[in-house]
């Protein structure tokens, strides 16, 4: 599946399991993501979104957003769009 880089994570809050990612491409609740690091390879849909504690729905490009993980993440891991047909 064709994948589009969206963003890269700037912290990972271990307690909550929460991704800090800094956008560099709009992201939408429910779409499918895929984070890649030197130790980091998995692929999730996005359940929940929040910018500024607040719960959004879409974020767009130069924002930065918390969402939900399913695996630890690491400092410059790259977020990509799994783009399905």
């Amino acid at each position: 599946m064709p994948e589009r880089l969206i963003g890269h994570v700037t912290h990972y809050y271990n307690r909550i399991g929460v991704a800090a990612i800094e956008l560099v491409d709009t992201l939408r609740v429910g779409e499918k993501i895929h984070i890649l690091g030197k130790t980091t390879d998995f692929i999730q849909t996005v359940t929940s979104m929040e910018e500024n504690h607040c719960p959004i729905q879409i974020a767009e490009a130069g924002h930065a957003v918390g969402i939900r993980v399913g695996e630890r993440v690491r400092k410059n891991d790259k977020v990509y769009i799994v783009e399905e047909n």
